[in-house]
C-alpha cells in the first residue's frame, strides 16, 4: 500500500508526464482519500486556469428525441422501457430552441438524443446545414450514438463540427455486462476512431460508479483516454432509473466522480471538461466541486420545458431551475461564487491536433 506522500508524488508525475502505468493508475484511484483529493484539486486548478483562465464556456443541450433502438441496461429512455413517455422535436422546434440560445449567448448547440431511426442521415443532414446556415459562427456539436463512418461524413460535410460518443467503459467484458449482446466495446471504440479520422472535435467519457465497476476499468478508461487524445471529456456519476435493470443498483458517488475529474484535466491538460447535469443531480453543489475539480464547460437545457422531464435518463434529472437555460444569471452568480464566470464564445479546445 502506498503512503499518503507517495499519491502525491503519482500526482506530480501525472502533472509532469500527463502519463502512468496501469498500476500506478489503480493505485491512484484504490488509495485515495481526502488529503490526496486536496492536493489533486489543487494542482488541477492550477493547470485549467494556466490554460484557459477562469473561463466557463457554456453548451446548449438540445434534446431532439427520446426514441431509442438500443436496451442498454442502466437507461432509462431504452427501447423497452414501455413507460417513457416519448418525444420527437420537428425541425423547426430544434431551429427555435437555437434561435433562443443564440439570443441568451450560446455559440455551440448541443443536438442529443437517442439512436432513433426517424431521424434518418438524410433528415439529419438537412437540420444540420440549417442551423450551420442560420448561426455560421456557432459549433454545431452531435451526441446521436453510433452511426456507420459514411453517416458520421455526410454530417460534418453538412456543418457539424463536434461529436460526442462516451465510451461508457474501455473493458470489453464490463460493456457487455452493462449492454445488451449486439452492442460491444470495440464497436464503439472504432466510432470513435472514425469520428478523429474524419476530422471532428470529439467527446468521449465514463460513468463513475456503474454496476461492477473496478478501479481496473477506470485505470483503463484513463488509459484509452490517454490514447484517443480528444477534445472534450465527459464523466458523471451513475444514477440508477427505476425502470430499468439497474433500478436497485447503488448510485455513484460526487466523491470519485470530482476525483476522476482532477485526473482527467491533468492526463489531458487542455481538454474541454463538463461539470455535468449528473453531478448537479446528486448534490445541490455538484456542479460547482466539479468546476472546483477542474471542470470549464456546463451544459444548460435549451430543449422545450414541455420535453424536459421526458428525456430522462435517469431519476430526479435536473430539468428546471439553474439547469434551465433562461436560468444562466443564476449559474452565472453561482460560479462567480467560486471565482469562475460564464464566457460567451464557442470554446474551442485548445487539444486540437
Amino acid at each position: 500500500m502506498m503512503a499518503g506522500t507517495d499519491l502525491k508524488s503519482l500526482i506530480d508525475r501525472l502533472e509532469e508526464t500527463q502519463s502512468l502505468t496501469r498500476e500506478e493508475w489503480t493505485e491512484l484511484i484504490r488509495r485515495r482519500n481526502p488529503e490526496t483529493a486536496e492536493y489533486l484539486f489543487e494542482r488541477a486548478r492550477e493547470v485549467r486556469i494556466r490554460h484557459y483562465g477562469r473561463d466557463i464556456f457554456i453548451r446548449g443541450l438540445i434534446e431532439f428525441t427520446n426514441y431509442c433502438r438500443n436496451d442498454c441496461y442502466y437507461c432509462g429512455i431504452r427501447k423497452s422501457n414501455g413507460k417513457a413517455e416519448r418525444y420527437r422535436l420537428t425541425k423547426d422546434q430544434i431551429l427555435s430552441c437555437c434561435e433562443q440560445g443564440y439570443r441568451l449567448g450560446f455559440r455551440t448547440f448541443v443536438l442529443q438524443g437517442g439512436e432513433d431511426g426517424w431521424f434518418t442521415d438524410e433528415r439529419m443532414a438537412d437540420i444540420i446545414s440549417e442551423i450551420r446556415s442560420g448561426w455560421p459562427d456557432c459549433a454545431i456539436t452531435l451526441s446521436i450514438g453510433e452511426r456507420e463512418r459514411e453517416s458520421y461524413q455526410m454530417f460534418f460535410e453538412a456543418g457539424a463540427n463536434r461529436y460526442l460518443l462516451r465510451h461508457e467503459t474501455f473493458d470489453h467484458d464490463h460493456y457487455a455486462r452493462l449492454h445488451p449482446p449486439g452492442l460491444s466495446a470495440a464497436h464503439r471504440q472504432k466510432c470513435l476512431r472514425d469520428l478523429k479520422e474524419i476530422g471532428y472535435q470529439v467527446g468521449t467519457g465514463f460513468m463513475v460508479g456503474s454496476p461492477y465497476q473496478t478501479p481496473e476499468n477506470l485505470a483503463d478508461d484513463m488509459i484509452f483516454l490517454k490514447e484517443l487524445n480528444p477534445q472534450m471529456v465527459g464523466i458523471g456519476p451513475f444514477i440508477p432509473h427505476h425502470d430499468t435493470p439497474f433500478a436497485d443498483r447503488e448510485a455513484g458517488t460526487v466523491e470519485l466522480t470530482v476525483y476522476m475529474l482532477g485526473l482527467i484535466r491533468l492526463l489531458l491538460p487542455k481538454v474541454l471538461l463538463p461539470s455535468t447535469t449528473a453531478l448537479g443531480t446528486i448534490s445541490p453543489d455538484g456542479r460547482e466541486r466539479g468546476v472546483l475539480a477542474g471542470a470549464n464547460v456546463v451544459m444548460p437545457n435549451l430543449s422545450p420545458t414541455q420535453v424536459r422531464e421526458k428525456y430522462l435518463l435517469y431519476d430526479n434529472k435536473l430539468c428546471t431551475g439553474d439547469e434551465a437555460a433562461e436560468s444562466l444569471k443564476n449559474l452565472d452568480a453561482r460560479l462567480k461564487a467560486i471565482g469562475y464566470h460564464i464566457t460567451v464564445a464557442r470554446g474551442d479546445s485548445l487539444n486540437i491536433s
